[in-house]
């Protein structure tokens, strides 16, 4: 087992902590997340997000000021905890990590609106190691509208219909976080905010702590139909913990996080956008109520949950790590494969797959299939009669 957590909003908790005068470490403390629990549940990866709540008064006007401060905190704990874990850009990083017996962590952005609209301060955070980013969290802002508020003039509001999709500064993000490789998270977008993420990209992305919309109709999770689109995109959906992102609750009942519920989205999920598009999302550390997964040291209780359902293990790192870090599986970013080329090479071709974009007739690079395959690949592809090679070693 080696666990890939999406999601969780330790930084700010910390953050939040030591606002009060309280000295939190990421190494060991008091809230969900702490390393050595991660170390505990055998992580491989926790990703880390900066999360900005644009209400709270600490922004003082800046979200992008406040997240630098966040982020900070999070290079802080990095370096004094650098014998554990380290933070990483791209998948040969973790594969060095885990070699040597350290967790990898990678910084996420959640809330849009942390670039105050602005392309600059998203090529700065990517400089700054920041490799995803939710386009909005509860609240409207410049990119585009949540699935639903939770303050401000449209609290209460689900942003359902049609006409609320991304707004063209939204559009412009997502074609500048494709070039930069930054994946795009529509974790909180609207389903119109979804389907433009659809319309006007071409690589994988994720939706980084959502559930089915099937089994809890909360408009935060996703319905069948966007379930499908990012399965066929090739994407990947963190599964969330939050209670009350599982179940639709009556009135009276004990509402309480179970590991079966969990499961139950795990298998809608599977069955809806296939096995390749389900990974863990926790949530940790930014939902309150009763969790009976309550830190990464119950891991193993989760997963044996899984495996009483008919999974052969719980969702891994090799599930998402071709999404991810596409450098790694992809070798030809830079130039998309024409949809007929044909593929031949080394290893046989069982082991690779194209990655097809119906909407304009190309590959966009070619994935393992096979996670136990680590030798070299030599891969050629024949296009309008000429033959082409590219070559990667595979981690």
């Amino acid at each position: 087992m080696k666990v890939a957590d999406m999601h969780c909003d330790t930084i700010l908790a910390i953050q939040r902590g030591r606002e009060q005068g309280k000295e939190i470490s990421l190494r060991k403390n008091n809230l969900n997340v702490d390393l050595e629990r991660m170390k505990k549940g055998d992580y491989l990866i926790q990703n880390f997000a900066i999360f900005l709540d644009l209400e709270d008064p600490m922004l003082a006007g800046s979200p992008f000021r406040y997240a630098m401060k966040m982020a900070d905190v999070f290079y802080r704990e990095m370096e004094k905890n650098k014998d554990w874990i380290r933070p990483v850009t791209k998948y040969e990083e973790i594969e060095e990590n885990r070699k040597n017996g350290r967790m990898s962590a990678l910084l996420t952005l959640e809330e849009g609106e942390i670039c105050e609209g602005d392309p600059a301060l998203l090529r700065d955070f990517y400089r700054m190691g920041a490799r995803m980013m939710t386009l909005t969290w509860n609240y409207p802002n410049q990119l585009g509208y949540p699935a639903k508020a939770t303050g401000g003039e449209f609290a209460g509001k689900a942003f359902s219909e049609a006409g609320y999709g991304l707004t063209a500064r939204g559009i412009e993000f997502l074609e500048e976080m494709e070039n930069l490789g930054m994946i795009i998270d529509v974790a909180h977008l609207n389903d119109a905010g979804i389907r433009d993420v659809l319309k006007f990209t071409k690589k994988p992305f994720v939706a980084s702590h959502s559930n089915a919309r099937h089994l809890c109709s909360h408009p935060r999770n996703l319905n069948d139909e966007l379930l499908k689109a990012i399965g066929e995109r090739g994407g990947v959906i963190g599964l969330n913990y939050y209670a009350y992102f599982l179940r639709d609750w009556k009135d009276g009942e004990t509402v309480v996080s179970r590991a079966e519920d969990i499961v139950a989205h795990a298998k809608y999920i599977r069955d809806m956008a296939g096995i390749e598009a389900l990974g863990l999302g926790s949530d940790f550390d930014g939902m309150n109520g009763e969790l009976e997964i309550a830190s990464p040291a119950d891991m193993e209780k989760l997963e044996d949950v899984f495996k009483k359902n008919g999974f052969a293990k719980m969702p891994e790192w090799d599930l998402i790590k071709a999404l991810s870090f596409p450098s790694v599986l992809s070798w030809s970013d830079s130039r998309a494969f024409p949809l007929n080329a044909v593929i031949t090479g080394t290893p046989p071709k069982q082991y690779i797959e194209c990655m097809a974009d119906l909407s304009d007739g190309t590959v966009l690079g070619i994935k393992a299939l096979n996670a136990e395959y680590t030798g070299d690949i030599t891969v050629q592809y024949s296009y309008d009669g000429e033959t082409f090679t590219d070559e990667s070693a595979m981690a």
